[in-house]
């Protein structure tokens, strides 16, 4: 089916000028309505691909509901806590990471006692910054690589002494729209200061490499991690609580921690115990410690397996919105058949498998943004296109109404020289023929009301140049078929000749027509043509503003009837004998082909039988 070119164009100009604009906002990370629903298919991906085993990097010392008895308190007395340290330290692990604030100052004994344990090797302690809004702004400013950064407007520090014996970084994340850990940013700016994150503090002091700042990323000595927007560092999930090896410090309370997972290994001490507070939901575990969403960012970190979001994939993005969107309306302009629409939920299960491909291979593009992109281009162009094929068919419908007033072909010069034909009923012999496409209604309402109109047309035509070389005339066009006299305006001794001559050369002339067109419309329609002699009663019928010739009489139904005789048989033309009888056996119209009969057929609607003549070439 042809589609109006300019309106294509110009809906696939204004979809890739909204896929571009959605792009463009995409590369500053500012879309949240397009972000929240990207949050829900990320959950969607991560749950669908399942959990997997994380790199043998991080412990977990848990102090849980075990260790809280133990010690008789929540939170842990300094000189507790000082003593976990001090276990843990005697295994010599790469470095001791204490998810937990230490602002406020304890008895002196255990604060002294922590303070020494803290100094006996690599120790990060958590600070935590304070945003003026609940969610952390970071914009890409493209002008500086640390003006992006968010910026907090007060920093919640351990207290001194602890600090001067251990390092401190930010164990601040950002949430999406699902309420997910789903960033942790690697630099934060507080006034005119740049501070690490907590992450990235402990990666530093495990790897022995200050990390190095560019432009889609961070190089920690010979490795380079990628990071969003604002140096964010994607997290990435490996499973549910625990996944991450995890202990309880207990162990350590009582010498029993296992040396194998200390040793080399960076230890993270956080809070799990139950009333807590520290825990985030995530696709897999509605109650994820806040302990083990650091450890995952460190792990990221450290083995370089977590997403890959940086600019360039932005970019990948904001192209496949625009090319979606484009895409979508060059299919919608192509066909809306059943052909139509499978190609289009083809390409789009073609991008979803590839989306998710990228995502399990460490890859994030965007979900939500082609979507948002071709969606609403795709949606209008569909209604736009609707509204025109209704307006085809009101337009078609009006030159069916048209073409229906015009008086039968052949009668038009003997109207014009006797205006008063007809106007009383005239009873006369004649030979009748129909011909009718079958399989035509179901094919009409796949091929759109241009299609049809277009196919009628030709059709029409092919019979006019039959029916007016056999001089008959066209009393009416009915739909997908016609009715046609011999004997109008005046009988002749050649009627029934020239009728059976047209018969078979409209099947000729059809049959070459069919197949001449394309193979998906040719293969679900064929035709069958009726033809009988005797008497008709032609008239005018109708109104002064409309009026038309029209036959009546029991000729004129069997003529119809036959129709159906011929389809049932598997023929094209099926005729009465009495026509051959007329016409003459031996008449000049049948020296090709087969004539089988006479058979005796009954004929809906009429009592009685009626002998039958079968052509087929």
């Amino acid at each position: 089916m042809r589609k109006p070119p300019l309106l294509t164009l110009v809906a696939a100009l204004l979809a890739a000028s909204w896929g571009a604009s959605l792009g463009v906002l995409h590369l500053r990370g500012d879309i949240p309505v397009v972000d929240g629903v990207e949050a829900t298919l990320t959950n969607f991906r991560t749950t669908l691909l399942g959990r997997h085993t994380p790199p043998d990097i991080v412990t977990i010392v848990a102090i849980d509901d075990d260790t809280a008895r133990q010690a008789g308190a929540y939170p842990l007395p300094r000189a507790t806590l000082a003593k976990i340290v001090t276990d843990i330290q005697k295994s010599k692990p790469k470095a001791i990471a204490l998810d937990m604030l230490l602002v406020d100052a304890g008895p002196e004994e255990g604060d002294k006692a922590l303070t020494d344990a803290l100094g006996q090797g690599n120790t990060v302690l958590a600070a935590a910054a304070v945003f003026p809004e609940s969610r952390q702004q970071i914009a890409d400013t493209g002008e500086n690589l640390l003006t992006g950064l968010p910026k907090a407007s007060e920093l919640l520090l351990p207290q001194r002494r602890f600090t001067d014996a251990a390092a401190v970084g930010f164990v601040n994340v950002q949430t999406d729209k699902s309420g997910a850990p789903r960033f942790v940013p690697m630099f934060l700016r507080s006034g005119t200061s740049i501070v690490p994150s907590f992450p990235l503090r402990v990666a530093t002091l495990a790897s022995g490499a200050d990390p190095v700042i560019e432009p889609d990323g961070i190089l920690l000595g010979n490795r380079e991690v990628g990071t969003d927007i604002g140096h964010m560092l994607p997290l990435s999930f490996y499973g549910p609580r625990g996944t991450i090896r995890t202990v309880s410090a207990t162990a350590a309370l009582n010498g029993q921690i296992p040396e194998n997972v200390i040793k080399d290994h960076i230890v993270v001490i956080g809070a799990t115990v139950t009333g807590g507070g520290d825990v985030f939901p995530t696709p897999f575990d509605p109650v994820f410690p806040g302990a083990e969403v650091v450890s995952t960012a460190i792990t990221h970190l450290m083995a370089g397996d977590g997403l890959v979001r940086d600019h360039n994939v932005r970019l990948i993005d904001a192209g496949l919105a625009v090319a979606l969107s484009v895409l979508l309306i060059g299919l919608l302009a192509w066909q809306r058949s059943a052909i139509g629409i499978a190609t289009i939920l083809s390409v789009i299960f073609l991008w979803a498998m590839v989306n998710l491909a990228a995502f399990a291979h460490g890859i994030w593009l965007s979900a939500a943004l082609p979507m948002a992109a071709a969606g609403p281009p795709a949606v209008l162009f569909g209604a736009a296109q609707l509204l025109l094929g209704r307006r085809q068919a009101h337009h078609f419908a009006q030159q069916s109404q048209l073409l229906q007033r015009v008086q039968a072909p052949g009668l038009t010069e003997f109207l014009a020289r006797n205006p008063d034909f007809l106007t009383q009923p005239v009873r006369q012999e004649a030979a009748v023929v129909f011909i009718d496409i079958n399989g035509f209604t179901g094919l009409s309402e796949t091929i759109g009301p241009t299609a049809v109109r277009e196919l009628l047309n030709d059709f029409y035509n092919l019979i006019d140049d039959e029916v007016i070389a056999n001089n008959g005339a066209i009393i009416s066009f009915m739909g997908d078929g016609a009715m046609i006299l011999f004997g109008l305006p005046q009988p002749g001794p050649q009627d029934a000749t020239n009728a059976l001559r047209c018969c078979v050369r409209l099947a000729d002339r059809t049959r070459r027509w069919l197949e001449g067109l394309p193979e998906a419309t040719a293969s679900r329609i064929g035709f069958k043509i009726g033809a009988h002699f005797g008497t008709i009663v032609a008239s005018r019928l109708g109104g002064g503003s409309r009026q038309q010739i029209t036959a009546t009489g029991d000729t004129v139904n069997v003529a119809s009837r036959l129709m159906e005789v011929a389809a049932h048989f598997g023929n094209e033309v099926a005729i009465s004998d009495e026509l051959l009888k007329v016409a003459g056996r031996d008449s000049e119209p049948f020296q090709t082909g087969t004539l089988d009969g006479p058979m005796e057929t009954q004929l809906r609607g009429r009592a009685g039988s009626i002998a039958v003549w079968l052509w087929k070439i």
